[in-house]
Order: structure tokens, then C-alpha cells, then sequence
């Protein structure tokens, strides 16, 4: 495959200095993985074991979730800083400078009540860590240790307002920002100053923190650099509104709207994120300080960086305030408005994070994407990413993209932290339609009350279900028949005609795309998942990046037990327990044993990925 292009794009001296050859990876949140060693929750150092997997299989890129640290609904990609690292991944047993003897007893109790393992993450566990360091704290001698004042004398420009905020959080008891006393709602030099004066041991108990952290990553870094794995960060396109990065620099943002998606086939209510989009003339007034700094601190840790909702640089879809959350995104305009004005406005900003890092960026292009949104990807020599389940040929038969023709500059993935597993995917996605689109679909066309009930029994299967999805029935064999049930012709139900092409054959497509018939599926079910991923790393793509669960299903003991609906990282747009909380169902030491490493060995042989 030849990826030369890559080499005369935008991006070139970082793709010299990365090496273009297809490489194979595997994507996980820290949350989901854990070792024998971590208290609670996967923690820094349990990477050296990815990474040595990465080794034995063959694959290069080690790719994960943002590690910032986040607020109370515990989502990577809302958090509460653009620098500060998430205190809970830390691991009390590797603190630098530290003398842990008098704590061994606590440690044992903290193991003992948060014990490795489990369906969730008890995220508990970050508090009670957070007791036991500040009593470790409170031993260390600061002076003596340089490392840590050249970090804190490095770092300054974010650490004081970031502990500044944790401070005043505390003092207003956990409150947002915005419902402080006035005198801490905007930033005050004097004010600012007072605070950090009377609190100072809290303010150095979060820069030792940020620095305990900071060398647990780093030291991570270097480790995989020796066994030529790449490291993958992944950078929130946007931060939380009850952020220290809000609360500092207000003017950056435009409080009154929040951040979302359009309405989509996936989502068809659109998404309402609550995070305020960016005032970019603010931003830009300010020779994008905001935007450089944030990219060279994630350089101490990361080879490459995924930009999140990489098509938010053109335009972002934004929702007043005042809209009644039960419409999520479905009432927004896009910011800017002007479709005129969005490719310039991604190439100007894209420019400017190119400039100010040598890490190589990969997009999270997925969504509805503006039409520009692959030219300049195309000129900055930047990946995209294609979603094997969602890339279809657009000739109207709908059938499954050949590998061949994937995008060369872009990630295949069988799946995505959003998206439901490939087993859940087959389960209970695939063939189906979404009720509420095909609902609004309806509506458009007048079909609404008692002959939208009616419709709905003929053309579907009468199922309860929990994800909201509906199936056809077999009667609905063709598209005359279609038709002829929804009294219309092809140009009255076009809408609905492409929802039923690209869904109603969808299983068979697919198991004739993976060269698999319904009988050996059933015989021998792993096959599926063999064949999906053999099939996903045999494209185009020069990545072939997969969530670390897919691979795991190649074992059909872990095929039968964890691939029910709810095994996935996150429902987009819902709020509860079972989101961001998934755990991988052994320790990552049996990584190194699993029969299953020969087999994926050799699908990445096969492609020529290792």
C-alpha cells in the first residue's frame, strides 16, 4: 500500500518522524483495565502491561481515553481541566520522594475495601485514595525534592488556577462556579492571592499531586518508546462549563449556549453535551495561547493526539440554554453560521495546533461531517477514522465498503468508545432501525397518531425493547412491498426507502462482506469476530486501531459472558451508573498468557500490520 501522500501534506516532518507503515493498535479508558497491583481502578503503571501485549501481538499503537481529571459524572471527555491529570489513576506504591512504611496498614485496608476487579468501577475509591495521599502529603519534605519545583516552576500558568479552583469549590461546598459568592466568581488578582495564601498547603498538596502524576506518565512514555510503541492521547475538544478553564478565562467561551450534535440517523433527538462552545475571536485576540499551551504540556506524555470532534473546528453545532433539555440537540444552529466561512475557520485553527506541537494528530471525524471537513484532512495529511459497521457503499445498494476502498489517511475500527461492542452491534443494532428516526421520518411525510401506530405494526415486529430499536418483518421483503404498505411512491417515501435499504438486509450483507455463512456462525460464534477483525485490519487504512474488548472476544469464554447490550464504554447522552464505568473481566498480567495472542498475531500478520 502506498501511503506517500502523507508525505507531502501539512503533516509530513511528523509523519517522517513517526515512520509511515500500517501499524495495528488497541484503544482502552484507564477506568476499564486494572492489574493485580492497582487499589479500585486501573492506575498509571498498569499501561507497562498493555504495552507489553502490544509487543507480543504485533500491534504499535497504544491508544487511550482522556486521563483529565474529571467532575462528578466521572466522563473522560467532560473535565474539569485541559492540563491537571485525574488524581485517581495515580499509584500510591510508586509516589516519588515519599516513605509509604507508615501507611502500609492503610494500604491494606484501602485494597481490602476496593478490590480489583468487578462488573463497575466503584468510583469511591477516588476520594478514599485522596485521603491517604494527603496524609502521605503531609510528611514530604517539598524543598528537598528539585523535580517537583521545576515542574510547579514550569507549569505555573495553569497549576494556580486549577488549584485556585479546587479550592474554592471546597470553600463553597462543592457548588458550580457560577453559584459561588460574586467575589469568587471572577477572578481577582487580590482575591486570588488571599485564597492562595491562607489555603497554601492545599494549593502545594495539588501541585505535588499534578507532579506525582506527571512522573507516572512520562516514566510510562519512555518505557513504551524502548519497545517502539506509540502513544495515543486523546485531547477533549471541549471542557467542562463547572471548569477551572471556564471559571479562569470566562471570555473564551460563550456561557449562554451550550455544545452539541445535530440531529443524525444514530441520535435522532441530536446530542446536548452541556459544555459551552468557544469564543474562537477571544480565543485568536489572544494569539491562541489557550489553544498552544494546552498541546505542548500533553507533549510530555503522548506520541500522537486524537483531536475529539475534529469537525467542531469547522463549525460546532450549538443549543440556547434556554431550550427544555428534553429536546437534547434537536433545536441548535451551527457556530458559525456561515457555511462559507468553515473551511477557513478549521484550516486557520488546525494551522496553529500543527505549529505548535510535534505530536501527530489523528480526527475523530464521525458525525455529520461539513463537506470541507475532507479536503483539509487531505492536506494536512491528518486520519480520519471509519467505523467498519457504518461504511457503506453510496451507490444505493448499501452494501459494505471494501477494504480496498477506505480511506488511506484514516483509523478502521470495528467499533468506538460510543458505540455499542461488536457483539452488541449484532445482537441488537444490526437489521434494525431506530424507532425515533423512522418516527420523525414519518412525521415529515404527514404520517402521524393512529395511522403511524397502524404503519408501525405492519412494517415491524412487535418487540419490547430496551434500546429503542425496531425490526422489520420478513413479509417486508422488498421495496414494492414497502411501498405498496406506505401507499406512496419511491420520491414521496425516499427517506424511508434508504432506512429500510440499509437496514433490512444489513446481516446478511455483512455476513457475505466477512465471507461467513449463518451456520458456522452459529457452530462456532468467535469465527464472527475473527472474521470482522481480519476483514477491519485488511484495509487500506494505515491504522487499524480497535477497542482492547474486541480483541478479548476472540476468547469464547469472554465471547459468552461479557458481550450483553449493556458492555460498552458509554450511551451517549445518558447520565447513570453503567456509563464511563466498564471493567475488562481479568487482570491485565493474564494479558501475556492468553491463548487468544497467537490468533491475533496472526490477523495482523496476515495484513501487514506488524
Amino acid at each position: 500500500m502506498n501511503y506517500n501522500s502523507l508525505l507531502n501534506s501539512k503533516t509530513s516532518e511528523k509523519w517522517k518522524k513517526t515512520g509511515i507503515r500500517r501499524r495495528a493498535g488497541v484503544a482502552l479508558p484507564l477506568f476499564s483495565v486494572f492489574s493485580d497491583k492497582s487499589i479500585g481502578i486501573g492506575e498509571i503503571p498498569d499501561l507497562r502491561y498493555i504495552i507489553d501485549w502490544c509487543c507480543q501481538t504485533g500491534m504499535s499503537v497504544l491508544q487511550l481515553l482522556p486521563l483529565n481529571e474529571v467532575g462528578n459524572d466521572f466522563a473522560p471527555y467532560n473535565s474539569i481541566s485541559t492540563f491537571a491529570l485525574e488524581p485517581m489513576y495515580i499509584s500510591i506504591k510508586k509516589l516519588r520522594k515519599a516513605d509509604l512504611s507508615p501507611f502500609r496498614k492503610e494500604l491494606r485496608s484501602l485494597r481490602k475495601r476496593f478490590p480489583k476487579g468487578g462488573d463497575r468501577v466503584n468510583y469511591e475509591i477516588k476520594n478514599e485514595k485522596l485521603k491517604l495521599l494527603r496524609k502521605i502529603f503531609a510528611t514530604v519534605d517539598l524543598k528537598s525534592i528539585s523535580k517537583y519545583n521545576e515542574f510547579v516552576s514550569r507549569n505555573i500558568h495553569w497549576l494556580k488556577y486549577y488549584s485556585l479552583f479546587k479550592i474554592l469549590t471546597g470553600l463553597n461546598d462543592g457548588r458550580n462556579w457560577n453559584e459561588w459568592e460574586l467575589k469568587y466568581q471572577y477572578v481577582s488578582s487580590l482575591t486570588s492571592q488571599k485564597v492562595l495564601h491562607a489555603h497554601n498547603d492545599e494549593v502545594e498538596f495539588q501541585y505535588w499531586l499534578q507532579w506525582q502524576l506527571y512522573e507516572q506518565l512520562i516514566t510510562i512514555k519512555k518505557y513504551a518508546k524502548r519497545k517502539n510503541v506509540l502513544i495515543m492521547g486523546d485531547l477533549p475538544f471541549l471542557v467542562s462549563r463547572n471548569s477551572a478553564d471556564v471559571w479562569a478565562y470566562k471570555n473564551y467561551f460563550k456561557l449562554n449556549l451550550s455544545s452539541g450534535a445535530p440531529p443524525d440517523v444514530y441520535f435522532s433527538k441530536g446530542q446536548r453535551w452541556g459544555m459551552p462552545p468557544y469564543n474562537w475571536e477571544n480565543i485568536a485576540a489572544d494569539n491562541y495561547s489557550y489553544l498552544k499551551e494546552r498541546l505542548v504540556y500533553a507533549e510530555n506524555y503522548f506520541d500522537m493526539f486524537r483531536i475529539d470532534h475534529f469537525v467542531g473546528l469547522f463549525r460546532v453545532w450549538t443549543i440556547d440554554l434556554k431550550t427544555p433539555p428534553e429536546y437534547a440537540g434537536f433545536y441548535g444552529i451551527f457556530d458559525p453560521e456561515d457555511e462559507r466561512q468553515w473551511e477557513d475557520h478549521g484550516s486557520r485553527i488546525l494551522g496553529i495546533m500543527n505549529s505548535s506541537t510535534s505530536m501527530l494528530p489523528c480526527a475523530e471525524d464521525l458525525g455529520t461531517v461539513p463537506a470541507c471537513s475532507e479536503k483539509v484532512l487531505k492536506e494536512f495529511g491528518i486520519t480520519g477514522i471509519n467505523v467498519q459497521r457504518w461504511e457503506k457503499t453510496k451507490s444505493g445498494n448499501f452494501h459494505f465498503l471494501p477494504p480496498d476502498e477506505y480511506r488511506i489517511n484514516s483509523v478502521a475500527t470495528v467499533s468506538t468508545h460510543d458505540s455499542s461492542s461488536l457483539p452488541g452491534w449484532w445482537k441488537y443494532e444490526a437489521g434494525t432501525v431506530d424507532e425515533l428516526s423512522f418516527k420523525l421520518s414519518c412525521e415529515k411525510l404527514n404520517v402521524k397518531d393512529h395511522r403511524y401506530l397502524n404503519l408501525l405494526s405492519m412494517l415491524f415486529v412487535n418487540e419490547d425493547s430496551e434500546t429503542g430499536k425496531i425490526k422489520w418483518r420478513k413479509e417486508v421483503s422488498n421495496v414494492y412491498r414497502l411501498l405498496e404498505i406506505l401507499e406512496m411512491n419511491y420520491d414521496e417515501a425516499k427517506e424511508i426507502t434508504e432506512i429500510y435499504l440499509s437496514s433490512f438486509g444489513e446481516k446478511n450483507n455483512f455476513r457475505r462482506y466477512i465471507g461467513l455463512d449463518e451456520k458456522t456462525e452459529l457452530a462456532d460464534p468467535v469465527s464472527f469476530i475473527k472474521n470482522t477483525l481480519e476483514m477491519i485490519n485488511s484495509t487500506s487504512s494505515v491504522f487499524s486501531i480497535q477497542l482492547i474488548m474486541e480483541y478479548l472476544y476472540l476468547d469464547k469464554n469472554t465471547l459468552e459472558k461479557y458481550s450483553g447490550w449493556n458492555q460498552r464504554i458509554n450511551f451517549p447522552g445518558t447520565v447513570d451508573g453503567n456509563n464511563w464505568s466498564m471493567v475488562i473481566p481479568f487482570a491485565l498480567e493474564e494479558l501475556k498468557d492468553l491463548k487468544i495472542n497467537d490468533t491475533i498475531s496472526d490477523i495482523l500478520k496476515k495484513s501487514d500490520r506488524i
